[in-house]
């Protein structure tokens, strides 16, 4: 039990290792692994086909840009303008096949947007972004559920949390400075990692329960969904003006 468990004689507690806390990882991974297996064969969704392409990439395209616009804060870590919700919602509307193809390209971007930056070993970086971004994709596990969107973006974004705290607690609290108190070990990596991402997931809540922009997300949802080419002709009764 030592190799996963210190025992911390100053305060007389006992704290997880670092290969405690890669057992973690790697048990909820493998269990993400699991779970998304069954739920896929489940959900019997389509493959690729242009449209799901073509909705995928869009919904891509616009999460890596709206990460562009962001609140950074300190020490890692940003408020971003509703980007999360574009790589949950491509999950939800395709199924976890899909939502995680697409999370997981997610990270890859994000981790070239700035993971430079913050490298400090390969598994603090995939804790940082690959593991963490990819779990977006849990989204898809409430696909085509009643209020199924709502409730896989705000899952998606606590295991995003989960991720980022297993990080902060293996690495980033090795540069905390000699004042900090010791007592906030256990709780800093938690509230400041979630700090953020709930402050962007209470902000997104908000915005997509406006019902003009509820009503465009049903919209998009059954646009995409829907076994129908997408048309642009005009209205048959139109009548064309006269030269």
């Amino acid at each position: 039990m030592s190799f996963f468990i210190n025992h911390v004689e100053d305060g007389d507690y006992y704290e997880l290792a670092k290969p405690g806390y890669i057992a973690i990882v790697v048990i909820m991974l493998l269990a993400l692994l699991i779970a998304a297996l069954i739920v896929s064969n489940k959900q019997k969704t389509e493959r690729f086909s242009s449209k799901t392409l073509a909705f995928a990439g869009i919904s891509l395209a616009l999460a890596f840009g709206t990460s562009f616009i962001k609140f950074e804060m300190p020490m890692g870590g940003s408020v971003t303008l509703f980007s999360m919700f574009f790589i949950t919602f491509i999950g939800y509307v395709y199924g976890v096949n899909v939502g995680f193809i697409v999370a997981f390209a997610y990270s890859l971007l994000q981790f070239i947007q700035s993971g430079g930056t913050y490298f400090l070993t390969p598994f603090q970086t995939c804790c940082d972004y690959f593991f963490a971004f990819t779990a977006l994709g849990i989204a898809g596990f409430w696909y085509k559920k009643k209020n199924g969107l709502l409730i896989g973006y705000i899952v998606a974004c606590i295991c995003r949390g989960l991720f980022h705290t297993v990080g902060g607690y293996m690495y980033w609290m090795d540069y905390m400075p000699e004042w900090f108190p010791k007592a906030l070990t256990n709780v800093y990596s938690i509230c400041y990692n979630y700090s953020y991402i709930l402050a962007e997931m209470a902000a997104t809540i908000i915005v997509i329960n406006i019902p003009p922009v509820k009503k465009a997300i049903a919209m998009i949802t059954n646009m995409a969904q829907s076994d129908a080419p997408i048309s642009f002709k005009k209205n048959k009764n139109t009548e064309s003006t006269k030269s």
